[in-house]
């Protein structure tokens, strides 16, 4: 028995809610006008709190969304936020609980994969969810860097509600192309842009082709700022160009963008987050050692909620097949052995030759590490050794796994 219980909320708790999560960060709750653009952000039916003696005590959230899977499928997806358990009940079962009806519950509106950005690491992988794409960070000395070459198209600023419809629009259109890339509920936009654009100046850069593939010529964007430092470099400070989202529909709007914003004057260092790890940034620069890579993190973890679904929505490589086993304690339905081929993935009864956890399962799913790999750092039991082989191949992608979406 326990001394608390899990409920949906209805929009009367989304403030408490969010106080709640915000405490556990150690913020202050949000203020009645930022609170204005936020309530938009909560969906109905996709946030639980978790009650003791009437008052709420911890509380997790969802946003509806889809994402891109090899191959080129795109699956349901949940995108999972605001998870927090007041300071005075952690450790007490609270997280267990809101984790085993939220995935329960998004599992039953539809939801294939739910993914999720962890505050803290060692936290998530009990409930079921892997590391399964990452990204890093990039630092380039502009006066240094001597790009190789300059646009060959037409970058262009465009202001305000304009620039948000445009750079809207292409995203929608770029994206659900790679595997873990998500698509982005409307709030998205209002909280990370909108409201951005306001508080931190935010400009919104649009790349179009001096050969036009569309009705509009526009295959590319950038979201960037700039916080001003001393133009003289000797007070230490230099002005800093921050990129925030850049989406490109081919190789030469990718590298227009890049040129543009490391061709913006007055400007001592460009920087970016959130960019995936094999972006050749520094192969456009004339000095390759002016763009460091200072960090490199997590960034998707996965957590496969129908796991036959899913396994196969997805496409593999050619080679032999496999069988794998696999383990769910939340989604007990999801357990048991998949036979993967070339063709796709069935349900059988035969022994395993690998068995893995299903957070286990989620790292290697997108493909951005393999199996051997895992069972080297022993997170999988191998049953038979061949079997690794087998599964890397199948499991194999052309391209490294990246969301591109803060949530």
């Amino acid at each position: 028995m326990t001394d608390h219980d899990v409920r949906v909320l209805d929009d009367s708790q989304f403030r408490t809610a969010h106080t709640l999560f915000r405490g556990t960060l150690h913020n202050a709750p949000a203020p009645d006008e930022q609170w204005k653009v936020v309530q938009e952000s909560y969906e109905p039916g996709r946030a639980l709190g978790a009650f003791a003696d009437g008052k709420m005590i911890g509380t997790v959230q969802s946003f509806p969304s889809r994402m891109a899977v090899p191959g080129g499928a795109v699956v349901q997806h949940g995108a999972v936020s605001r998870v927090g358990v007041r300071a005075d009940w952690t450790r007490r079962g609270v997280l267990s609980a809101l984790q085993r009806a939220q995935l329960r519950a998004m599992r039953s509106a539809g939801d294939v994969v739910a993914s999720l950005r962890a505050s803290e690491t060692m936290i998530y992988g009990r409930y079921g969810y892997g590391v399964a794409s990452r990204f890093r960070y990039l630092d380039i000395d502009r006066r240094r860097a001597a790009p190789r070459s300059r646009p060959v198209g037409r970058v262009r600023l465009v202001e305000g509600e304009a620039g948000e419809r445009i750079a809207r629009e292409l995203f929608d259109e770029l994206t659900l192309r790679r595997a873990g890339t998500i698509s982005r509920w409307p709030s998205w936009w209002t909280l990370n842009v909108r409201r951005a654009a306001v508080e931190q100046n935010l400009k919104i850069a649009v790349r179009s082709s001096s050969v036009p593939s569309g009705p509009s010529g526009d295959d590319g964007y950038v979201v960037f700022k700039v916080e001003p430092g001393e133009n003289d470099p000797r007070q230490g400070k230099q002005t800093r160009l921050s990129v925030l989202d850049l989406w490109a529909g081919n190789a030469e709007a990718w590298a227009d963008l890049w040129l543009f914003v490391l061709g913006v004057d007055l400007v001592g260092e460009v920087s970016a987050e959130g960019r995936p790890v094999d972006e050749p940034v520094q192969w456009l620069l004339g000095d390759p050692r002016a763009c460091r890579v200072p960090d490199e993190f997590d960034e998707t973890w996965l957590r496969l909620l129908d796991v036959p679904t899913a396994l196969t929505a997805r496409t593999y490589r050619e080679g032999e097949p496999v069988v794998l086993g696999v383990r769910d304690v939340y989604l007990p339905e999801n357990s048991g052995s998949y036979r993967v081929t070339a063709d796709g993935v069935t349900r059988v009864e035969d022994e395993p030759e690998l068995v893995v956890d299903v957070d286990v399962l989620a790292s290697a799913y997108l493909g951005d590490v393999s199996f051997s790999t895992l069972a080297a750092t022993r997170r999988l039991d191998v049953v038979e050794p061949d079997a690794l082989a087998r599964a890397d191949t199948l499991f194999a992608v052309a391209e490294v796994p990246w969301c591109g979406s803060y949530f």
